[in-house]
């Protein structure tokens, strides 16, 4: 497999079947590689594409379309085509389809959108010419509309000390510009009209370990051979840790030649290396490993000064964008343009603690012998955590009262994670206008959005896996090649049916993942329990941007919105030792908020929307 082949950007836009709808075509037009049409001619599908990344078939009035990575061949999905007559029967036949993307129909005019429920393929809506349209990319969207930047969803972003909480980490960081949630699918009327409604949801958490094990692990077998197939030259992380080890041993399983890469740190107390080098040797023959010494690549940050055009919201891709750009191109160079990443391991497969939550009210017992070897673990306050056990609140009522604590810049001191989210602690650099902000877009979302799931276990394990799937739309629209099999529906699904106290254990780790492996990935592989840390390469490149840091922070735009306060955001940028160490994370999603806003305004018109030749061959 070589370097695939780019067709201009990858972005979409659906279109109603109506008249009202050519407002968005004329112009799109100029920037598009394919335009399909609806059965009536009008215009339905337009954007560019890979067409090896793109299933689109027809039979009379069914126009289907599986974008991104999937098993389906058009020839399989022209036959289901065929059975389709309503358009949100395309679901019925999307299901037991290997791999992550998006879904879109035309029955006769009636058009169904959705992405995946991992959140790693996104929609958003707007209202543009008197017609609603949906689109991969918000950006897209806010150039149709002219929509701005709203500041009270970046003060969301930067407010917080733990990640934007459910549901605004989702929401649109643009005025006029609507994000679909991922478990909501919309369909399109003939009068151009949007309407959403649940497409998934949360299957029952009821196998034990050794069941769920074995589902995953099939899961993961079609989400990697979905990709990799035999004779195929596939690159692959090979950090050391459980996720990208088993996804190499499973990459190895379909024949499939691979080059791994690894990035070693210089920190001598860093194993992740020494568990790369032992899983290589483990690896079949003709497996090419490629180590990477950190300290001979670019340091985290480089570039940061260059800007680039902007994601859809604030992202902190740019920790080490230059380093994947680099390892990228050394694996082109072996053949491989595409590689598996471990990304969204973690958050698949490792429950949230507030799981315990759920399961003091079923099994006492055993969740009460669980707690104790968590707060003996993490040091949890016995009457904090007795309080947090004993809160019966619901999802609304949670968030309403996190709001209130926020806009007075309060938060329960100490307390375990065991609530609907994370606990909303205030950042230092936070303006009350941001936290103001912040809080009415909670009290607003307290009283009309309802959780994922049922309980606040289930509800935080979506909440994270999402999170996962954030990241895989970057990656993935920036063009790096990475591909996440634990962003998989599939996936994501197969882990969410286990019991959530035999899937998180303060007595091993990862669980199910070690049991899933067992017998694929070598024994000493999967008995390790510590896990990597690159702080140190973040801090030093933190040091070694502080002349741009020092002048964003004099020009900061976040300050000029009233939404940092300077001083603070001075001390965050230049002094990052000197903020909590729970804030690191905190202090880069500030970073990548400022540097967000500054592209933004230098990058108007969204490079995936300039005029190009259509030299992309014809319609799939």
């Amino acid at each position: 497999m070589g370097v695939i082949p780019r067709c201009g950007e990858r972005w979409f836009v659906v279109l109603p079947d109506c008249d009202a709808a050519l407002a968005a075509l004329r112009r799109l037009r100029g920037a598009a590689c394919h335009v399909v049409p609806h059965e009536s001619g009008r215009p339905w599908l337009i954007g560019c594409w890979d067409a090896d990344r793109a299933r689109i078939a027809q039979a009379g009035p069914v126009r289907l379309a599986l974008l991104g990575t999937c098993r389906a061949s058009r020839a399989e999905l022209r036959l289901r085509a065929d059975r389709v007559r309503t358009a949100a029967g395309a679901e019925d036949l999307a299901r037991g389809v290997a791999g992550c993307f998006h879904l879109l129909a035309s029955v006769r005019g009636a058009v169904y959108a959705r992405g995946a429920a991992s959140g790693a393929r996104r929609l958003y809506r707007a209202a543009v010419g008197g017609a609603d349209v949906v689109a991969d990319r918000a950006r897209t969207l806010a150039w149709l509309t002219g929509g701005d930047v709203d500041p009270a969803q970046v003060a969301a972003r930067i407010t917080c000390r733990e990640s934007t909480p459910f549901p605004l980490d989702g929401a649109a960081v643009f005025r006029r510009v609507r994000a679909v949630p991922p478990q909501h699918a919309v369909r399109l009327d003939r009068s151009g009209r949007a309407e959403e409604r649940p497409w998934w949801q949360a299957p029952p958490q009821e196998l034990p370990l050794a069941e769920g094990a074995a589902g995953l692990r099939q899961a993961l077998r079609e989400a990697v051979a979905v990709r990799a197939r035999p004779g195929q030259v596939w690159g692959a992380d090979l950090s050391g840790g459980m996720d990208s080890t088993s996804l190499c041993f499973l990459a190895a399983e379909t024949g499939a030649h691979l080059v791994t890469a690894t990035l070693e740190s210089s920190d001598p107390a860093d194993e992740d290396a020494g568990y790369a080098r032992s899983a290589a040797a483990l690896l079949p023959r003709g497996t090419t490993r490629l180590p990477f010494r950190i300290a001979d690549l670019d340091p985290c940050l480089t570039g940061l000064a260059d800007g680039g055009e902007p994601d859809d919201e604030p992202t902190p891709k740019r920790r080490d964008f230059a380093q994947q750009r680099r390892i990228r191109a050394v694996l082109a160079e072996h053949g491989a343009g595409r590689r598996l990443c471990g990304q969204g391991g973690d958050h698949a497969v490792l429950p949230p603690e507030c799981h315990l939550h759920d399961l003091v009210r079923h099994r006492p017992a055993t969740a009460l012998r669980r707690v104790a070897a968590f707060a003996a673990l993490e040091r949890w306050p016995r009457g904090a955590t007795a309080r947090c056990l004993a809160d019966r609140r619901g999802h609304g009522a949670w968030l309403a009262g996190r709001a209130a604590l926020l806009a007075r810049g309060r938060v329960a001191a100490g307390a375990p994670d065991l609530g609907w989210g994370p606990a909303m602690t205030p950042t230092p650099w936070a303006t009350e206008q941001a936290r103001q902000a912040t809080a009415e877009l909670l009290r607003a979302a307290a009283a009309d959005v309802p959780p994922l799931a049922d309980t606040r276990g289930t509800h935080r394990w979506i909440y994270q896996m999402q999170q996962a799937g954030r990241v895989a739309v970057t990656y993935e629209q920036c063009g790096m090649g990475l591909e996440m099999p634990f962003c998989d529906d599939a996936v994501f699904e197969a882990c969410l049916r286990v019991r959530p106290q035999e899937a998180l254990s303060p007595w091993s780790y990862k669980p199910l993942l070690a049991a899933a492996m067992r017998g694929i990935v070598p024994d000493p592989l999967l008995d390790r329990t510590t896990k990597g840390d690159a702080s140190a390469e973040w801090h030093a490149g933190m040091k070694a941007q502080q002349p741009v840091l020092a002048a964003w922070a004099d020009s900061s735009r976040l300050a000029a919105a009233g939404l940092a306060d300077r001083g603070a955001l001075r001390r965050a940028w230049l002094s990052p030792g000197t903020v909590p160490a729970a804030c690191g994370p905190a202090v880069e999603a500030l970073l990548a908020a400022e540097a967000w806003l500054r592209d933004v305004e230098a990058h108007p018109l969204p490079d995936h929307l300039k005029e190009h030749p259509r030299d992309c061959g014809p319609v799939p």
